[in-house]
């Protein structure tokens, strides 16, 4: 019979293959950012003019991308170092980022701001303005300007007053002040989020665009081997190359996963939990598939309920799989669904269903948890049905709808 306390003490000292765990953590910034320098330097263009002509102009940036394409971690790197470069040559720039999404009113963003800052503020309960105004009157009795990063804007823009939101961006703008110390960097998923904003305040932020593609192979590649190797999160020589590079083509953007980094870090993570569970002595690729189907269990019930699908389910799956795989987005009109598999359709040789019929069958697939949809907001021309899978396509996603959709045209042919 095995002893309970010996076994937990021999896995707590027994041996790991970790050898930083912290800089695998979501949140934290490394000294390297592979594959960024564009935006970077992108970024550093919009804002020279806080180092060269401060206060000239409230700048601003919105920067879009999807989960996982180091957004968040490059802002805050940008940031520090164009706050550290600015103190150096005499200029009080302090940089401060807010997540809307933890934050999620506009007091709430302004009393972080003001924390930020290390502005005292009074106990008496104050209003929004009233915050603002001490921030206001602290950065121009300090000399200060501020550079703010709005992570997860979009949020704040669906679930925020208009009110609100106009007095976050143009209120500053409304100030009769010769030294403009409020900088802005939005950042969102989608530029579309923006869309449904008054045009007085959407002028006012699109001023400068940033893309951050989601990253490819060989791009995941270099992020995790910076994380291996720089910034030392394993001992070493005890993460096999192979593991690194399974892991990269399963979430590369150009093998068909999401391109997200986060997603690639922790897989790598759990797969390192997985050979210290198993008293490996090294992470091999076998860890890293181990790893992965944890990562994604929804795969195996999505894989599960494919092979039970008729052929034109299977179709309309296969058109928004090509489609995620055409397109950088994450939800497609059912308009475009429906032009995609017509196209399968006919080049397979089949007829296409109707609209109505389609309709039903999306219906159906939703209700199975084979594809998410939602309405389309303000923005789009019309209101239609969005539609999105619930996980990555992969290389395996696609293997496997190929196979179902060959069985059920053999099947079809040798019935007729």
């Amino acid at each position: 019979m095995v002893d309970i306390k010996d076994l937990i003490e021999n896995t707590i000292e027994g041996s790991t293959v970790f050898n930083n765990l912290s800089v695998l953590n979501p949140e934290h910034i490394p000294a390297n950012l592979p594959h960024r320098e564009t935006q970077i330097k992108e970024l550093t263009v919009s804002f020279k003019d806080l180092i060269l002509n401060p206060g000239g102009t409230s700048i601003r940036t919105v920067i879009v991308g999807r989960t996982g394409t180091g957004k968040t971690v490059t802002t805050k790197k940008f940031g520090k170092e164009l706050q550290d470069i600015a103190n150096k040559k005499g200029i009080r720039l302090f940089y401060v980022h807010v997540n809307c999404h933890r934050q999620r009113t506009l007091y709430l963003m302004l009393m972080e701001i003001a924390q930020s800052l290390r502005l005292p503020l009074p106990n008496r309960g104050l209003s929004s303005q009233e915050t603002f105004k001490l921030i206001y009157d602290y950065l121009e009795r300090k000399n200060i300007h501020l550079l703010l990063t709005l992570d997860e804007f979009d949020y704040f823009i669906s679930t925020s007053p208009v009110e609100d939101i106009y007095f976050l961006v143009r209120i500053y703008d409304e100030l009769n002040v010769n030294v403009k110390r409020l900088h802005y960097i939005f950042i969102v998923r989608e530029l579309t989020s923006l869309s449904s904003l008054d045009k007085s305040i959407k002028d006012h932020i699109i001023k400068n665009v940033i893309e951050f593609p989601p990253y490819s192979s060989f791009q995941l590649y270099d992020i995790l081997q910076d994380r291996i190797v720089n910034e030392k999160a394993f001992k070493q020589n005890t993460v096999t190359d192979e593991a690194v590079k399974f892991i990269s083509d399963i979430h590369g953007a150009d093998k068909g996963g999401s391109g997200n980094a986060r997603l690639a870090i922790e897989t790598l993570e759990l797969a390192g939990r997985i050979a210290d569970a198993e008293s490996s002595p090294i992470i091999t690729i076998e860890h890293a598939k181990k790893a992965n189907s944890k990562i994604n269990p929804e795969i195996s019930i999505i894989t599960d309920t494919i092979r039970d699908l008729d052929l034109h389910y299977l179709l309309l799956l296969k058109a928004i799989s090509s489609l995620h795989k055409k397109y950088e987005e994450d939800f497609f009109s059912m308009g475009k669904v429906e032009e995609e598999y017509r196209n399968i359709s006919s080049l397979l040789g089949e007829e296409p269903r109707r609209h109505t019929q389609l309709f039903e069958y999306i219906r159906r697939l939703k209700l199975m948890g084979l594809i998410i949809t939602r309405h389309s907001g303000k923005g789009m021309r019309g209101r239609t049905t969005l539609i999105s899978l619930p996980v990555p396509v992969s290389v395996e996603l696609e293997n496997l709808l190929d196979q179902e959709i060959k069985r059920r045209l053999q099947k079809s042919q040798v019935n007729s």
